[in-house]
Parts: C-alpha cells; structure tokens; sequence
C-alpha cells in the first residue's frame, strides 16, 4: 500500500475520535463525575491527534522534489512528536480537573447510564486502536503507530474510570472518583514520553534498531563467505518508513566492473528483499586499496 493509502487510517481515527468524543461529554453530563470529565478531555485531544496524523500522512506521502531528494517521510514523526505532547496536556488538564475533588468529593448521578455511554465509547476506541497498530506494523507507519498508542491510553483511561465508578458504587468513597483520574493521568505520561523520545530520535537519523541491523551484517557476512569480498562503514538511518543503508563492498582489484558491479546490484536487492521499505547505497573498492573517504 502507498502511503497516500495510509490517509484511510487516519479518516478511521479521526471518526472514531469524534464520535467517542460524543460520547463521553454525555457520560460526564450524566454523572457529573470528575473521571468521566478526564475522559472527554483524552477524547478532545485524540481529535486535534487524528486531524495532525492525516495531515502529516499526505505530506509524507509526497514525491521527491528537487528540494526534498530523499522524499518527505520525516514529516510522520512531527506527526508521533505532536501526538506526545498532546498526551501530555490530557494529563495535566486531568490532573487539573480531578485536584480540587481529592478536597471536595461529589457524588456519582446516574450510574447505570453513565457507565454503559463510557464502555461503548471504551470498545470503539480499543477496535480502532487495534486495526492502527496492526496497519502501523504491517506499513511500517510511526504515524499510525502513534495514533493507535494514543487511542490506546484513551482506552486505559476509561478502564480507570470505570473501576473508580464501580469501586465508588460499592464503597461510597467519592474520593476514589478523583484518586483514579489522577492515576490515569501519570499511568499516560509514560506513553507520551515513548512516543516524544522516538520522534526525536528520528529527527536525529537515529540508526534501524539492532535485530535489523544484525540482519544486514549477515547478509553482508553470507556474501563475505561466498565471494571473498569485504564489507566496511556500514551506516542506517531510518526517516518514517523509509530506511536507508549505506556500505562500502570491497571486491578482488583484479575484476572487471561489470563483475564488481553485478555482485553489488545482488546485495543491495537481497538486502531490500529482506528489509521492509529499505535504499540501500553502495560504494565499491578494490580491496588491495580501499578508499580513505567514507561517506
């Protein structure tokens, strides 16, 4: 699937949000429960998500230009960094609206419906959520995959409250309604500081995470073994989807280069065939005098 594609994903999150969004405001206008607000409040959040998902996608989803050479897959992780720090204002604004019921607790009005309302909105968010971190893996999407962590924590949150609604119903502690919410909160940070530390670890060109990279180098060593080549300043970078590889392959001085030049053409399609969205850049050296530049 291209990634103009993966914009249908994006209108799912986007229906999804608003629609749980619905939702919730009605629990909490049934209730009047502190924890039901924190919900609606992930909710409003998951909107402003959805939207700066689809919008990164299609800009992702560019051509290369003469300005932009290597395409604009970088813009998913504006999208992921964004969706960080939307977690983090949820967490603050719940923590914000559950403290001054830690001092003045409030009963819990309609429970029943209140209850149902949230746990309909809960199971749309959890099949959302499912299908984007299953999208996400298979297209190789940190948008997707951000999307569906943020609607995920939505989920925990609405778990939280819901054992604050039970637990307040059987024990009549009003307090417990504010105690979960601010819970919750904290439980979320984490997952918004995943998500802010990946995208700048992006940003940075960080390299492809070790289980691929030890993939690369036995594919290189397979090559070693057969053809008595060498391999050397092998480098990774990975832009949203896209993964780049760069090697320098160091051949038998005494061949041609067509001969230099097929065997490297193999390598870089063996190891695009084996590595999900991939480029792989060559440099090739004779092995009697390898180059002193590296790149």
């Amino acid at each position: 699937m291209s990634q103009a594609n993966l914009t249908r994903y994006a209108w799912l999150s986007i229906a999804t949000a608003f629609f749980t969004l619905g939702l919730k405001i009605v629990a909490y206008w049934m209730t009047n429960s502190v924890g039901m607000l924190s919900d609606a409040i992930e909710s409003i959040v998951n909107v402003g998500a959805a939207v700066m998902a689809l919008t990164m996608l299609n800009i992702a989803a560019r051509p290369a230009d003469d300005d932009h050479a290597f395409g604009h897959s970088k813009a998913e992780y504006f999208s992921s960094g964004f969706e960080g720090a939307l977690i983090f204002v949820a967490a603050i604004s719940i923590i914000g609206a559950a403290w001054p019921r830690l001092f003045h607790p409030q009963p819990i009005e309609a429970f029943n419906w209140g209850f149902a309302v949230s746990l309909l909105a809960s199971a749309f968010n959890l099949i959302t959520s499912l299908i984007l971190f299953k999208a996400a893996k298979k297209y190789n999407s940190i948008t997707l995959e951000a999307d569906a962590h943020h609607l995920m924590t939505d989920v925990w949150t609405s778990i939280g409250v819901l054992i604050a609604i039970i637990a307040i119903a059987l024990t009549g502690w009003y307090v417990l309604d504010a105690l979960i919410a601010i819970a919750v909160a904290l439980n979320i940070l984490w997952t918004g500081w995943s998500l802010l530390y990946r995208s700048v670890a992006g940003l940075m060109d960080a390299a492809l995470p070790y289980a691929e990279v030890e993939q690369i180098k036995h594919i290189l060593d397979n090559y070693s073994h057969e053809h008595g080549i060498i391999y050397q300043n092998l480098k990774t970078r990975q832009a949203g989807a896209r993964k780049f590889i760069s090697v320098h392959i160091l051949v038998n001085g005494n061949w041609s280069v067509q001969q230099g030049h097929d065997l490297v053409d193999i390598i870089e399609t063996d190891i695009e065939q084996q590595i999900q969205g991939c480029h792989v850049l060559t440099h090739l050296e004779p092995i009697e005098a390898p180059s002193k530049h590296h790149f």
